[in-house]
């Protein structure tokens, strides 16, 4: 189980999804990951439905999606063994991710400079739903409401009376996201300062750093970005358009493209009102009219074939099982076989980085499943146990 962080352990003391998947990140490229929960485990466990497996013993697929690579030790942080049994684990971890809500982690004695006259080394993951300072950073972080709050909402929907979220946790996964590779870059400044930091991230941090040129649009054009559909606000026809039998999405990026796209379907490019990217942006109403005409009379597959010929970027709209039963899906490693505990042969969904030529993601050879509650709590003081005693052994040796 190699991969670039094989050696680095990380202690994921998250729950819910914005921590879990950074720590799951981490994992998936070779870290050693120790999930610690509490004893009625991380709130997804009992994240559903859809669950499955035994009904004396049913498994949250939500709790699946962001828990391989893991191992699960159950520690109750409002006693004195789980406290020790922490800081044991701190002292011997290169990482800790946390997600509490800002001064949690201080109250129950764990703040940051406890973590570091334990661990100078340890790199602190702190992912929050606001920030952890600032005027409403004791905010409590949900995706959705973070979604709305950080003007994701505005910007997504059929129009800007009917904002919508995005059909995934995508503030939590964005955090996840930015916070690994947050961890990653602080455990590469740790080989030349030996130390430690804290790195933080949030919900609102992660999906304003997404906004991308509608950021731009507002901050420098002073043009407040609205939601517009299925259509892009700065290019057309770039969106989804539909054929006879069902939707085809086109993306034309260039004029050249446009010329080529719009001679092939009979639509005159020097059209006045079509003639530029800014006017058929302008015009998008009467352009999407034009192009859904000229496409009526092509069945979708027919449609996407003629438009693979001529070089145009053109896509169909798949549901999830046609993605992940898509031989370029399975053939990028983004899907994973794993050996559950109570299910048995499983496939999950894959990471994202390949290295190399690795089968799976990640850069793991083979990936673990997600663990059940406190399945590998013996294997884990087992551990300690015997990197507290090289410790001890080697402080023996110095002292002689």
């Amino acid at each position: 189980m190699t991969g670039p962080l094989d050696g680095i352990t990380v202690v994921d003391l998250s729950r819910a999804l914005a921590g879990p998947h950074a720590a799951m990140l981490l994992g998936d490229l070779g870290a050693r990951v120790v999930k610690v929960e509490s004893p009625t485990g991380d709130d997804t466990r009992g994240w559903g439905p859809p669950f499955v497996g035994p009904e004396d013993d049913p498994v949250s697929t939500y709790f699946l999606s962001c828990n391989r690579n893991k191992e699960s030790i159950v520690l109750d942080l409002k006693s004195d063994d789980g406290r020790d049994t922490l800081t044991r684990l701190l002292r011997h971890a290169d990482v800790l991710v946390e997600n509490f809500r800002p001064g949690v982690l201080d109250r129950l004695g764990f703040d940051v400079e406890r973590m570091h006259a334990l661990n100078p080394g340890l790199v602190v993951l702190s992912i929050s739903g606001f920030g952890h300072d600032g005027p409403e950073g004791g905010r409590p972080g949900y995706d959705q409401i973070a979604q709305g709050e950080a003007g994701l909402m505005a910007v997504t929907g059929p129009g800007p009376e009917e904002p919508q979220r995005v059909g995934v946790p995508i503030g939590d996964l964005l955090a996840g996201l930015h916070g690994a590779y947050g961890v990653a870059a602080a455990l590469r400044e740790r080989e030349v300062t030996g130390r430690g930091r804290v790195v933080r991230t949030s919900l609102l941090a992660s999906v304003v750093g997404v906004h991308a040129f509608q950021g731009t649009a507002y901050t420098v054009a002073g043009q407040v970005g609205r939601a517009q559909g299925n259509h892009h606000p700065s290019l057309a026809p770039y969106g989804l358009f539909h054929a006879s039998d069902g939707p085809v999405q086109v993306a034309i990026g260039s004029q050249g493209l446009w010329v080529r796209f719009a001679e092939a379907f009979d639509i005159d490019p020097r059209e006045p009102l079509l003639a530029t990217n800014a006017l058929r942006v302008t015009n998008r109403d009467h352009l999407v009219e034009v192009v859904d005409s000229a496409f009526a009379s092509w069945s979708a597959p027919d449609l996407l074939a003629r438009l693979a010929e001529l070089g145009i970027p053109a896509g169909k709209v798949r549901s999830l099982d046609e993605v992940y039963d898509w031989d370029q899906t399975r053939s990028q490693g983004l899907v994973v076989p794993v050996e559950h505990p109570v299910l048995g042969t499983i496939e999950l969904p894959g990471p994202p980085l390949r290295f190399d030529d690795n089968a799976f993601g990640g850069g793991r050879e083979t990936h673990l499943p997600p663990p059940g509650l406190d399945q590998h709590g013996a294997a884990v003081r087992a551990w300690l146990d015997e990197a507290d005693a090289t410790d001890a052994a080697d402080a023996a040796d110095g002292a002689g």
